[in-house]
């Protein structure tokens, strides 16, 4: 055959994808989202690389635009050309994503980066979500860069200006007369500018932000409490604070408030309850049940033949708090036990007592000559004010008018 084959030059359809970090089967919300992250990182106003944001805001033009993007992905770049689509000259898109020279290398000369301010939101969290775990949705308004203009607060073809009013310093300086050979220099920011030391005139602002380099989105932020997690203790999502054009920004930053439970009260991994029993159960044993934060239901028991005295603490081991990071190891739980005695006893429940419980001291050596004094009951605060100055002794008066807290003890001849 005396024909002569040419092979075709391959075309690439890929290189605007990796240039803003994404599939080619990547969405278009998928794709505006790379392109904020990385747009954001490389801007020159935060001393990010010139030639690589100039980079991904073309490919994010033409990814974002539906036509250009069908076009691309079939025809490559030569396409875009072909189709008048590329926004200039096909040497320029090319020198731009398969080298060619890049002037000026990266910018900003390691200029540090002023960051944005932390968001810090308090967290309520019950006693329940702390031991069990829980991942909560929670939405926040916070400023985006404008994907219209991206970042530049001008629309197409337009930039901004050097200030007039500041000369670009972003500061006005002010002189203030105090008298004769005394001056004042003060300096305020500027209000033509906001202090930017730049300007974009009202005819060429982005119609999206009006000018304002940003916008607000609505962002939805899963805030996941980890078991054992304790008060005050920060969940921080790094960067997703406010972005700005000419900052870093902050970070999202929750802290939890622990709030109070009506049973457990928390001492880092241990819990601490009270529970109120008889004197039967002080005497003969306590058993109840507990509902536990988990929703288990614990029977406790105390051991056979113990006795409880008044405010005695004991523990359940392991059934405390789980530690956060190894929720498998717990605290313990304690119980302080306080004994509710009753208001009286009849004369035959007392002799019953009496036969069952063994008495300390033997019986009482009563004469004929000795008084009998009856206990009462008195206010604690009264102690001491007996005989105070301009009250009168109890001994002064020879009437007693019989009202309760006047003595604590009653005595009458026998």
């Amino acid at each position: 055959m005396g024909g002569q084959m040419h092979q075709q030059k391959a075309v690439d359809t890929t290189k605007l994808y990796e240039v803003l970090g994404v599939e080619k089967t990547a969405t278009a919300s998928e794709i505006k989202k790379a392109y904020r992250k990385k747009a954001l990182k490389e801007h020159p106003d935060r001393g990010g690389d010139a030639d690589k944001f100039k980079e991904i805001s073309t490919a994010y033009e033409i990814l974002s635009d539906a036509d250009k993007r069908k076009i691309y992905d079939s025809e490559g770049l030569e396409g875009l050309e072909r189709g008048g689509g590329g926004g200039g000259d096909a040497s320029d898109l090319f020198s731009m994503f398969f080298g060619g020279g890049r002037p000026g290398g990266r910018g900003g000369g390691g200029r540090g980066r002023r960051r944005g301010e932390d968001f810090v939101h308090p967290l309520k969290a019950t006693l329940e979500q702390l031991y069990n775990g829980k991942t909560t949705k929670l939405a926040m308004n916070k400023k985006v860069l404008c994907g219209s203009c991206r970042g530049s607060g001008a629309k197409s073809g337009a930039s901004e200006n050097v200030c007039t009013g500041c000369s670009g310093r972003g500061m006005k300086i002010q002189l203030r007369r105090l008298g004769p050979g005394m001056v004042q220099q003060m300096q305020s920011m500027c209000g033509d500018c906001g202090g930017q030391g730049k300007t974009i005139a009202e005819g060429d602002k982005c119609r999206d932000c009006r000018g304002q380099k940003v916008v607000k989105e609505r962002k939805v932020l899963e805030v996941n409490i980890e078991k054992g997690m304790k008060n005050k203790q920060k969940i921080t999502f790094r960067d997703e604070g406010d972005e700005s054009p000419d900052a870093d920004p902050g970070d999202v930053i929750f802290v939890l408030q622990q709030q109070e439970h009506d049973v457990f009260k928390r001492r880092n991994a241990d819990l601490l309850m009270e529970k109120e029993i008889t004197l039967l159960e002080a005497l003969t044993g306590v058993e109840f049940t507990l509902t536990h934060l988990d929703g288990r239901e614990l029977l406790i028991k105390s051991p056979p033949g113990w006795v409880l005295e008044n405010e005695k603490i004991l523990a359940v081991v392991d059934e405390g708090f789980p530690l956060h990071g190894n929720p498998f190891v717990k605290g313990n739980l304690f119980i302080k036990f306080t004994v509710k005695f009753p208001d009286s006893l009849t004369a035959q429940q007392a002799q019953v007592l009496k036969s069952v419980l063994p008495s300390e001291s033997g019986p009482l050596d009563i004469t004929d000559d000795m008084e009998i004094c009856h206990l009462d009951e008195v206010d604690i605060r009264s102690l001491g004010q007996s005989g105070a100055g301009g009250h009168g002794a109890a001994y002064d008066s020879d009437e007693d008018d019989g009202r309760p807290g006047q003595a604590g003890v009653q005595c009458a001849q026998q």
